[in-house]
């Protein structure tokens, strides 16, 4: 049994695990942001509803998960907001919805300054360079999760922010297809009619962010 062991491909089950991992983390940041925001916003929704947490199986979708595994565009199980709790519902929804991309943007940055500063202490082991890949990925898929996010489309957070600029009848005609919204953005995506656009955008911004991690970098020479 040692030897079968032993002789296995564990590199499959790597790959899979360094996309996986960071993928959860930038889910259950983005939902916990919702939630949060809407709460000191005056919303309890999301806290009466559990999703005020860090345990990433409560803001887990399946489908979602896979997809930002697999094409590093994805999403999670939506926070409940009930805008009617705000004071300016409209000014509310926007706040709230855009605190999932943002703190995204943060966990990035975040992450690449990890990435930069640990980079002397890990590169030359394998263990090391496991982790390394895990800290890149988490910074990339998480500006990856933000793009995808402010799309328009119901039921994306862009949907939420494009009810403060339009009517609400013609928002409310816009729900009216969300149930339609993500096998749309599936089928775009997995084609690449709408993926490649995307993974240039995030290409673009990572590599604008990686002076983050050339400065950590440099940091971390003058420490150690």
């Amino acid at each position: 049994m040692a030897d079968v062991l032993r002789n296995l491909d564990w590199s499959v089950l790597t790959n899979v695990l360094i996309s996986i991992i960071p993928a959860i983390l930038c889910m259950t940041i983005h939902e916990c942001a919702h939630g949060f925001v809407a709460y000191k916003l005056g919303d309890p929704t999301a806290k009466n509803a559990g999703r005020l947490t860090l345990n990433p199986l409560k803001h887990i979708d399946i489908i979602g998960l896979v997809m930002l595994a697999v094409f590093h565009f994805g999403w999670a199980k939506p926070v409940p907001i009930d805008m009617r709790n705000f004071k300016y519902p409209k000014r509310g929804m926007t706040i709230s919805a855009l605190a999932g991309p943002v703190s995204n943007v943060l966990l990035s940055i975040v992450f690449l300054f990890l990435y930069g500063f640990f980079f002397p202490l890990l590169w030359s082991s394998s263990f090391g360079e496991i982790v390394l890949q895990v800290l890149y990925m988490t910074a990339y898929i998480s500006i990856a999760f933000a793009i995808f996010n402010i799309i328009p489309i119901p039921p994306l957070d862009g949907s939420k922010v494009l009810y403060s600029v339009i009517s609400d009848r013609a928002y409310f005609k816009l729900m009216r297809y969300e149930r339609y919204g993500m096998l749309i953005l599936v089928l775009l995506v997995a084609t690449g009619v709408l993926g490649r656009p995307l993974s240039e955008a995030v290409s673009f911004l990572v590599d604008k962010l990686f002076v983050i991690a050339r400065g950590a970098y440099e940091l971390s020479q003058l420490i150690f």
